[in-house]
């Protein structure tokens, strides 16, 4: 039995140690070599990743803050390598790029950023043997995604140290930027190192694997950054596309994760949801570079799969915005272990192994810049030559946009497109083309004939037809009509005799003015301005008496200001210095948020006057967003952000799981976003039941409609498929298609609007363009009044819908009134903030905020 006993435990000893041997990345000892391929030696000078941190990559989630410090770290104790900082986050981390390259180049790196421009100048003479190769990565740009960073450090150590690379560093330059997103990655980071266990455990149950809402993905306020490269309005995603433009990387690498029971992607993807204008010799170069990858992944083993999964139709992915620039973006997937180890199908997926995949693959990205160097840098010089020559030939040579009312909202669409260095002149003298006015100082050309020629035509376009019906993502994006700004092409008579002035980067939006004096009765702004809402919670939070006027009136023979115009005063009970005061404030906020202000000398205003039961008194409105279990947290974000960044609003973001024991009379609105609602139970709705009933205004968007449906707060009428159509026997192998076809992933829609519903203040035209990305459509409710936003009967403005959806948004309801005791449910079926682009809905959800409790109540069921 002794025998035995020790045979048997010498054979479990060996299995295990074969075990260990086989997978050391299921055990607390990760050896450097488990990475690091065989073939190269490394400058001992330099400190490996364990020296610096104190433990092996893979071991931990490695802090941010000493991520940088250790790149800091390499730049110090190598001539390769040069660190800078290109900006900060919302949080004020540092957003960091370590270049590493021969050292020759890394002290002549102005003179080669300076030469890069040329590689968008057709008549430039470029000798593509001697000119540098950049190839940028950039990692993590989901927090929680954090093979990608862990990664970055790899190759930052080896770029850095390895020997055998030397010769070939003189032709190329590596850029990492090893966080996209550091502030979800510091979320993300702090909860799985706070709750890892120093004996790993994969189960899916396990705290460790479940991040806390809103989880790590999205930055500051919730955001998809990786949707941010085309529209830019993130701190995050302009400081790293001001460092696109500077370098034109021909290379740009995608690190991200997929689910844990996936294996390993890389583009191409679906070959038929190509954008159109993705050049073909753009996808055949990645396709060859795909070689390299699966040759890296073959050496160790992992498995992986190509042109199957993802598209490369929406341009602002940080793998398809270089797409459209001459550029080749890649793609990377791979199964995410959301912590430090993970079962899956395939069995324990490690930290470690997804981190090796990523670093591999940032090694055969290299080598394949080496060996396709001059055919690449070609490529990008080629493609801008074939941008000017279609440019000259197309028959449009300009777009025009602009607003009458709104000089802001026009502003922030040229300052968007200023940042990818695209030429922006602004209108100096009134045009009318086409029946269509465009105004000075609030309207703005962007020529075609410009390096950027397809860019702009991204932007600007709108499409209806597709190869495929399937989509990743939104297949609509046309800027200006997120922005609800007139807009056309323009032919080169028209451009050319336009009186125009060229915008530069630094230029600021036009100052508001103060056409008033300190001695008026009152003051007063139209909605129609952008900051309209700032100005007037403002005047609101420091007190002042700020109303609405439901009907227009005049000032004086000229001006005559409409229905949703702002008057301000000072109270009955106010101090002697009061309306010096309001002056003051009144006029540097109006300089800062670019609006006129007009004085009222006297009661008898023309049409209404100052003291008709036509003006309604506002009050501060004291807002509370539901956020946490059950709430999307991309919408909630969205709110968030416009409200606090652009408005400068108080908000309280109230855990869903809170609403029971709050007092809720504190707030005058309720924000519920998109969202599932699962965990609140029929108290926790009785409750908002009855402070909506008590004079709340509930405003509720997108899935939040069919709760509070369900749990009988107000009731809709929603159009639902035929069910007959669902007993059809159909192929199996269709499922996917037939399924994917019928989701509106992101498209734009016409809509009418009703400008004198206080829901449609601020609006000078009923034809308005709306933005929905799901399936849900709402019948118009049986009081003609309670319906301002419906959609038209052709609808669609650009992007793809299935036949039978189409059908049910004709004539459908985008946005409802409801009536509850005092209160009011204002239901949003599209979304009026979606990425903080929709500049041109924004102004229908700050209307339900400030103007909601004043809706009558016979004009809602």
């Amino acid at each position: 039995m002794k025998y035995s006993f020790t045979l048997c435990l010498c054979l479990l000893l060996s299995a295990n140690l074969a075990w260990a041997q086989r997978s050391p990345e299921l055990t607390a000892d990760i050896p450097l070599s488990y990475y690091l391929p065989e073939k190269y030696s490394y400058n001992e000078n330099i400190p490996t990743p364990e020296e610096f941190f104190g433990f092996q990559v893979g071991e931990w989630n490695a802090d941010y803050g000493q991520i940088l410090r250790y790149f800091e770290t390499l730049s110090e104790n190598s001539p390769r390598a040069h660190f800078e900082t290109i900006g900060l986050t919302y949080e004020k981390r540092p957003q960091a790029v370590l270049t590493v390259s021969a050292p020759g180049n890394i002290t002549n790196l102005d003179q080669i950023k300076s030469d890069r421009k040329k590689l968008r100048d057709p008549d430039a003479a470029i000798d593509y043997k001697s000119m540098p190769l950049i190839m940028a990565a950039g990692y993590s740009v989901h927090g929680n995604e954090a093979s990608a960073i862990n990664s970055a450090i790899l190759a930052a150590y080896h770029f850095v140290a390895a020997n055998e690379i030397e010769e070939d560093l003189e032709n190329i330059l590596i850029m990492i930027d090893p966080a996209l997103n550091p502030d979800g990655y510091s979320r993300y980071s702090t909860w799985v190192n706070s709750h890892r266990s120093y004996n790993l455990n994969g189960d899916k149950e396990n705290r460790e694997l479940s991040e806390a809402w809103p989880g790590g993905r999205g930055n500051h306020y919730w955001f998809d950054l990786n949707r941010d490269w085309l529209l830019v309005q993130h701190p995050e995603s302009q400081n790293r596309v001001k460092h696109f433009q500077d370098w034109l990387p021909n290379i740009y690498l995608d690190y991200h994760e997929m689910g844990t029971n996936s294996t390993y992607f890389f583009q191409p993807g679906i070959p038929s949801r190509d954008h159109p204008l993705t050049p073909k010799k753009n996808i055949e170069l990645t396709d060859r570079i795909a070689k390299y990858h699966a040759k890296a992944l073959d050496e160790i083993g992992s498995l992986y799969h190509t042109k199957e999964s993802f598209d490369e139709y929406y341009f602002g992915y940080g793998s398809t915005y270089p797409d459209i620039q001459g550029s080749i973006g890649i793609l990377f997937e791979q199964a995410s272990s959301r912590g430090h180890l993970q079962e899956s199908d395939y069995g324990p997926l490690p930290f470690s192994f997804t981190i090796r995949n990523q670093f591999r693959t940032s090694l055969s990205s290299f080598d394949a810049a080496v060996e396709m160097r001059e055919e690449i840098v070609k490529f990008m010089h080629d493609y801008y030559k074939e941008s000017i020559r279609e440019a000259s030939s197309d028959s449009n040579q300009a777009y025009i946009f602009g607003s009458k009312d709104d000089a802001a909202r026009s502003f922030h669409l040229a300052e968007m497109i200023l940042q990818h260095d695209i030429e922006v002149f602004k209108l100096n003298e009134d045009i009318t083309i086409n029946s269509v006015d465009f105004h000075k100082e609030k309207s703005y050309i962007v020529p075609l004939k410009q390096a950027q020629y397809n860019l702009i035509r991204a932007i600007f376009e709108s499409r209806t037809e597709f190869q495929d019906s399937l989509f990743y993502d939104v297949s609509a994006w046309s800027m200006p009509m997120s922005f609800n700004l007139e807009h056309m092409a323009m032919s080169s008579r028209i451009l050319n005799v336009a009186n125009v002035t060229k915008l530069e980067k630094e230029d600021k939006p036009k100052n508001g003015e103060m056409l008033a004096e300190e001695k008026d009765l009152a003051f007063a702004f139209e909605w129609s301005d952008y900051y309209a809402p700032k100005l007037a919670y403002q005047m609101l939070k420091d007190g002042h008496l700020v109303r609405v006027a439901h009907e227009p009136f005049q000032l004086g023979k000229d001006k005559e200001l409409q229905k949703g115009s702002i008057i301000v005063s000072t109270k009955r009970d106010a101090k002697d210095d009061a309306r010096s005061k309001l002056y003051n404030d009144l006029k540097k906020l109006a300089e800062e948020n670019g609006i006129t202000v007009h004085g009222i000398s006297s009661g008898l205003t023309g049409g209404i006057n100052l003291g008709s039961p036509n003006i309604d008194v506002l009050q501060e409105p004291k807002l509370a967003l539901l956020v946490s279990t059950g709430v999307n947290s991309l919408e909630a974000g969205e709110i968030w952000h416009l409200l606090d960044q652009r408005m400068d609003m108080a908000i309280t973001l109230l855990p869903t799981e809170r609403i029971r024991s709050t007092d809720l009379s504190k707030y005058t609105v309720i924000a519920m976003p998109n969202g599932t609602y699962t965990n609140l139970d029929e108290k926790d709705f009785s409750k908002l039941k009855n402070w909506i009933s008590s004079g709340g205004t509930l405003i509720a968007r997108g899935n939040a409609l069919s709760v509070i449906d369900k749990h009988k707060i107000v009731s809709f009428d929603f159009r639902k498929e035929d069910e007959e159509n669902k007993k059809e026997v159909k192929p199996y192998e269709d499922f996917v298609k037939n399924t994917g076809a019928r989701l509106t992933r992101g498209s734009i829609f016409n809509a009418k609007l009703d400008t004198t519903h206080p829901l449609g203040y601020g609006y000078s035209k009923s034809e308005i363009f709306s933005f929905r990305n799901d399936n849900q459509y709402l019948k118009p409710a049986e009081n003609p009044y309670s319906n301002p936003l419906i959609y038209t009967e052709n609808p669609l403005a650009s992007g793809y819908i299935h036949p039978e959806n189409l059908e049910f948004a004709k004539g459908s309801a985008a946005l409802q009134v409801k009536t509850l005791g005092q209160g009011k449910v204002i239901a949003f079926v599209d979304s009026p903030n979606f990425r903080a682009i929709w500049l041109g809905t924004n102004k229908l959800y700050l209307n339900a905020i400030f103007f909601g409790s004043l809706i009558k109540s016979g004009t809602a069921d």
